[in-house]
């Protein structure tokens, strides 16, 4: 990406836009047109130099640099005060062990999902409640997208040329979520990754399609969970992490039973167990796992569970993200969000 002094130039608002699409800048929707001005402002919200190169995409070698990410996220549509917790997710996708590149070449189509926690949240005004993963958010729709926008155009992940997704999903275009503090009995993920309650941070994982698991019949703990076996099978077995989504309805009957993340992990370990017969053949035969059978989990173990409390407080509906993370895949990255 290549920012010229044309592009500036350009007084009419939608000439500009059109200008951005047609250099291929954008996700395929309307951009806001970059000015100098603009892009100043946001550089404004960190005290390192607009130079200063954060990391290289491992193959390409491409450098990313603090200025680029002020570009894309004022094209994303953030506000500036943004801009602090772009950069921090940008940095973390750079990590050798997140494999952007992986991610993003492979056919399995990936996208990031970026969730953030601490006093940062609200002041933002992001949304981990109602509609957790869909629209009307600001400041979740343009955090995502900025993000996505550094990889399109500063790592050149175009769909078609490093970007090989065989479907991929509509994370690709933005994918930024927070918790449910207010209906959370357990640790924050900042809290579970080592972070002080008070701290701000993000993690970043590479997402696969979200798999929605229902069960408004049953309160117990053990049945809830025994729902998920069937969408934990989808991911299949060995994998490194898997993302589970708990609304706060299924927390809440989890919770007052005196159950733990620590509990949920060991039990949706032991649930995900199937036959080797059964995860080649890609279904659980007849009668459970056959005697003497050699039988694999879903997850290297019970810690690969990654547990979050959010979305809105009515309907039981919970669910698991897998997550490119087996054999060589990629490990989410968490890092602490500096806000100046």
């Amino acid at each position: 990406m290549k920012l010229t002094s044309k592009t500036y130039s350009l007084e009419n608002t939608d000439a500009a836009i059109t200008f951005c699409l047609e250099k291929g800048w954008t996700d395929g929707l309307p951009v806001i047109p970059p000015t100098p001005e603009k892009v100043s402002h946001f550089l404004e919200y960190t005290n390192r130099s607009a130079s200063e190169i954060v990391g290289h995409e491992t193959v390409k070698g491409q450098p990313v640099s603090i200025e680029k990410i002020a570009i894309n996220s004022v094209m994303a549509g953030c506000r500036p005060e943004y801009f602090p917790v772009v950069l921090t997710a940008i940095e973390a996708v750079l990590e050798p062990e997140f494999n952007l590149h992986g991610i993003t070449a492979s056919t399995m189509g990936a996208a990031v999902l970026t969730v953030i926690t601490g006093p940062v949240v609200k002041i933002l005004g992001l949304n981990g409640g109602i509609s957790l993963f869909g629209p009307g958010h600001r400041a979740n729709a343009t955090i995502g997208r900025a993000i996505r926008l550094v990889l399109t155009n500063v790592t050149r992940a175009r769909s078609g040329e490093i970007d090989k997704a065989t479907m991929g999903h509509a994370g690709k275009y933005t994918w930024c979520i927070t918790e449910n503090s207010d209906e959370n009995p357990w640790t924050s993920l900042g809290e579970d990754r080592g972070f002080s309650k008070d701290s701000n941070s993000l993690t970043v994982f590479a997402g696969l399609s979200p798999i929605q698991v229902s069960n408004h019949s049953s309160s117990d703990p053990n049945e809830i969970l025994d729902s998920f076996r069937d969408a934990i099978f989808a991911a299949g077995s060995g994998q490194g992490e898997l993302l589970i989504v708990l609304c706060p309805e299924h927390v809440h009957n989890i919770s007052k039973s005196g159950w733990d993340k620590s509990e949920i992990r060991d039990y949706l370990y032991n649930a995900s167990t199937r036959s080797n017969m059964a995860w080649a053949k890609g279904s659980n035969p007849p009668g459970g796992l056959p005697t003497g059978t050699a039988s694999s989990p879903a997850t290297l173990g019970p810690e690969g569970f990654t547990i979050l409390v959010a979305g809105g407080t009515a309907g039981a509906f919970s669910n698991v993200i897998p997550l490119w993370s087996k054999g060589v895949g990629s490990q989410s990255v968490s890092r602490r969000i500096n806000l100046s």
